[in-house]
């Protein structure tokens, strides 16, 4: 059977974007996301953090480094990897992690009551044609 694997995440870079180059060539960038999740429980309010750490590959993440830091919102689409890694005192390590394939930037502090910017839409209305005047 085949699988499915797409993430939509969107919160607050909790640490400024590292930019590497693998050795190909290729730009790499890693940060944290920290997503609010805010519920009721009886008459209380509680609010948990995830934290997720995110890659991005190639000109977006360049781009990524360019225009983002720590606190910055972001809307990330990509899908979930695990990684095995052993660090350097031998401890072998498995890690999950989103490879965006797509981010983007939206205002800084998310979880603190900023609204989204409104868009008008691209597709403008043409203005009538004299055919289509009534009289």
């Amino acid at each position: 059977m085949a699988g499915f694997n797409k993430v939509i995440l969107m919160g607050n870079l909790t640490r400024d974007p590292e930019i590497r180059y693998a050795p190909s060539g290729t730009p790499v960038a890693n940060f944290g996301l920290a997503i609010n999740r805010r519920y009721r429980q009886g008459d209380e309010t509680k609010e948990e953090v995830c934290f997720v750490d995110i890659v991005v590959f190639g000109k977006q993440a360049e781009t990524c480094g360019q225009y983002l830091s720590k606190g910055n919102g972001a809307l990330v689409e990509g899908r979930l990897q695990m990684r095995k890694f052993e660090t350097k005192d031998g401890q072998k390590v498995t890690k999950h992690e989103v490879v965006a394939e797509t981010v983007r930037f939206l205002p800084k502090r998310m979880d603190q009551g900023t609204e989204l910017p409104v868009r008008e839409p691209l597709d403008e209305v043409p203005p009538p044609s004299e055919s289509d005047e009534s009289v």
